[in-house]
């Protein structure tokens, strides 16, 4: 959903799989696995601005934060193990966080 491939992409071979490619490529990597189409607006800023700082290189810059986590989630979520993957309840709050930063919303008041 994030990186654009499906488990049954020709890269996946051997061992290799969606799990250990985003493991291996967060954080700093995000750019090489994630969809290009998610990241299509960061890759215009670049070629219009000539890396100007402005409201939308932060925005942009925070998108790619907001996959770091995703992705980040998703590996813990996907651990081989059952018992070494995250809790539901843990992941939701988490996916939450991300939600509230994409928003602006800051934390979110539980009612």
């Amino acid at each position: 959903m994030f990186t654009g491939k499906r488990p049954t992409d020709d890269l996946f071979k051997d061992s290799l799989n969606l799990h250990n490619l985003a493991k291996a490529a967060l954080p700093d990597r995000v750019a090489d696995i994630a969809d290009p189409i998610l990241l299509q607006e960061r890759e215009e800023e670049h070629k219009s601005r000539n890396n100007i700082h402005s409201k939308s290189s932060n925005r942009s810059d925070k998108l790619e934060g907001c996959l770091v986590s995703i992705l980040g989630i998703g590996i813990a979520c996907s651990a081989e193990l059952a018992r070494e993957r995250m809790n539901i309840h843990d992941a939701a709050a988490k996916l939450n966080s991300v939600r509230d930063t994409v928003h602006g919303t800051g934390k979110r008041h539980i009612k």
